[in-house]
């Protein structure tokens, strides 16, 4: 047997809200079970995490942000993290969703490892939905 087809069993906890909304996803896009859901979503995950451990020498970037705003001590943790990457942020834009989701744009410009990392704190933040990087690369 191939590592493809050996087969190990998980068990997770989810909140309720999100595997609904998991499962509704699955419904549409036709899928034949969660396992096999999940399966694309780990493959989708090892593939960003694999290109975002590619950046690297100068760029240029925006980070997106997706946060619950009432998360006790989110915004104070996530503007600590903006302050300690001050030398590579250049602007940002912060956007009301609704009364509780907020939308962060974070215009970057530095060493890729740098974007990547603030990127990877931000992302570890409990409250924090969603953040995504991209890149481009500086040329001289």
């Amino acid at each position: 047997m191939t590592s493809e087809t050996e087969l190990s069993r998980i068990g997770i906890s989810l909140p309720k809200n999100l595997l609904e909304k998991f499962d509704e996803i699955l419904r549409l896009r036709g899928y034949s079970s969660r396992s096999e859901g999940i399966r694309d979503s780990i493959r989708s995950y090892i593939t960003h995490y694999q290109w975002i451990s590619d950046v690297k020498g100068e760029r240029q970037g925006v980070i997106t942000m997706v946060y619950d705003h009432d998360q006790r001590g989110l915004l104070q943790t996530l503007t600590d993290i903006q302050h300690e990457y001050a030398h590579i942020i250049q602007a940002s834009l912060h956007s009301h969703v609704s009364r509780d989701k907020c939308l962060e744009v974070i215009l970057l410009r530095g060493d890729g490892t740098d974007l990547k990392t603030i990127t990877e704190r931000l992302m570890a933040q409990k409250g924090v939905e969603s953040v995504k990087l991209t890149t481009i690369p500086i040329e001289g």
